[in-house]
């Protein structure tokens, strides 16, 4: 992993530097990692931490760790699962605007979130991005959907292709260019992935899909590479320039998300997108960077959702 960067993720604290700390419900940090990536950003100013786990459990890893959680708030829970809920219950009340993922597992933390009564449900369907720092390329890149929807129909990859225009539209830029990748780049009735690429460009004519600029189906190549987009006689606003790759299952994004992470030594954030609140993802094997990042994007995302009045 990069450690030094590219400076593009520094641009984006560098954007929250004139924010406000967002409250941040971080469920079940109850280990070393977990719980100083939130005190750090807290640190940092980006968020006010407030950790939901056993109180015992939480102040021990503290002690192992040599921090001071005196000014810090807790929410004294039980297990992963019970800390997972009320953590989603501070949301609900008001008292937390994003939600981050402390030491329990993916799917506890996504249960609670899409409990029917109690859960941060939308009329979107949540799905995740990679906000990824590419060192070979020139701007950071958007890579969705990596982790939650496997096979996802073409009006999930409505939602899924909205959610992460809405989310680059918050670190700053105006009118997002979105690569919807494939195998190819030409239309095949054979090919399912193609045929949604195409649907997908059509429904943003008719303003289905608001925001940005849709062009596919784009292989990989000519989707990130002006040359080859050029060489395959492709006129695109989008080819060559994109702010998004959509992939067309999960396979194929967790795949290009890792290939970056560690063949093109890129740096990653995470988010889960579509409830009510931004959802913070970050895992044991996460560098600090990619953790003040994930923290960083989730800031930025919950300012626009508060000058929406959402």
């Amino acid at each position: 992993m990069s450690q030094t960067g590219t400076g593009k993720y520094e641009r984006l604290l560098e954007r929250c530097s004139s924010l406000s700390a967002v409250p941040t419900a971080v469920a079940y940090p109850c280990e070393e990692s977990a719980l100083l990536g939130a005190l750090q950003a807290g640190q940092m100013g980006l968020i006010e931490p407030i950790l939901v786990g056993p109180r015992a459990e939480i102040e021990e890893v503290a002690r192992q760790s040599r921090v001071d959680l005196s000014r810090t708030q807790i929410v004294d829970s039980g297990d992963a699962r019970a800390s997972a809920a009320r953590a989603v219950e501070l949301v609900r009340q008001g008292q937390a605007e994003l939600l981050m993922k402390g030491s329990l597992h993916t799917d506890e933390l996504l249960g609670a979130v899409i409990a029917r009564d109690t859960g941060l449900r939308t009329g979107r369907r949540l799905s995740h991005v990679f906000i990824m720092d590419v060192p070979t390329y020139h701007k950071v890149l958007t890579v969705t959907d990596a982790a939650i929807n496997i096979a996802p129909t073409l009006e999930e990859k409505v939602d899924i292709c909205q959610n992460a225009i809405d989310l680059v539209i918050s670190l700053g830029v105006e009118h997002p260019k979105v690569a919807i990748l494939a195998a190819v780049e030409s239309v095949n009735s054979k090919m399912q992935a193609t045929l949604d690429a195409a649907a997908l460009c059509k429904m943003a004519d008719r303003k289905q899909i608001k925001g940005a600029a849709l062009d596919g189906p784009l292989a990989f190549d000519n989707a990130i590479s002006p040359e080859a987009a050029r060489i395959k006689g492709i006129e695109s606003v989008v080819a060559g320039d994109p702010d998004i790759l959509l992939a067309p299952d999960l396979e194929a994004g967790n795949i290009l998300a890792k290939l970056l992470t560690f063949l093109a030594n890129a740096d990653s954030a995470g988010l889960v997108l579509g409830a009510k609140v931004p959802i913070i993802l970050t895992s044991r094997a996460d560098s600090v960077r990619s953790r003040i990042a994930s923290c960083a994007v989730g800031v930025l995302a919950a300012h626009a959702r508060r000058r929406k009045g959402q």
